[in-house]
């Protein structure tokens, strides 16, 4: 049987707690797991241990939280790396997504609009959010706000990709802006 020094952990920036391993365990009783998953039944930690020692393998405490705790008869070395090979994954398969910004002003003419919207396509294509803003300045800002909608409407009539409203347009500090993500 091999002993791991408790101070052994398998990512200290992903782990709030460590891992207990062999004597470290401090539950009475423990549901044993072997190394293909299969479920042994509830033991005393002493006869776990004893299983884990003729097994010539480590004793692993999975679920802590658990009633009983559940430990898993493996090598550790052998479980670190399958851990870190699930962070890694997820990781790989988290895509973080940033909100993109647009600006323009109410004389924005169609053909610039059709500029913009292939931009906001290509960013909802790529996952992003995209925040539309309509700038406003001077006297602009008390004009009729149904007219200044329909004014950041028109941008959104030319966007090529399917996308939904994270919300309706609301005022903001420079205007008026609407948030829009791609549809699912």
């Amino acid at each position: 049987m091999t002993f791991i020094r408790q101070s052994a952990i398998i990512n200290p920036t992903q782990l709030k707690e460590r891992i207990r391993i062999n004597h470290f365990i401090k539950a009475p009783s423990l549901r044993l797991i072997d190394e293909t998953g299969e479920n042994l039944g509830i033991f005393s930690l002493t006869e776990a241990l004893a299983k884990a020692e003729s097994a010539g393998v480590d004793l692993i405490e999975v679920s802590p939280a658990a009633n009983p705790p559940v430990a898993k008869l493996m090598d550790f070395g052998k479980f670190q790396y399958l851990e870190n090979k699930k962070l890694r994954q997820q990781r790989a398969k988290s895509h973080p997504t940033e909100t993109k910004s647009i600006q323009l002003k109410i004389g924005t003419g169609d053909h610039d609009l059709e500029i913009k919207a292939g931009k906001v396509s290509e960013f909802l294509a790529a996952g992003h959010r995209v925040r539309i803003e309509l700038y406003l300045r001077g006297r602009a800002k008390y004009f009729d706000q149904q007219f200044l909608r329909t004014r950041l409407e028109r941008l959104l009539k030319f966007i090529s990709v399917d996308f939904r409203r994270a919300g309706e347009p609301e005022k903001s500090a420079k205007g008026i802006s609407v948030i829009i993500e791609r549809a699912k």
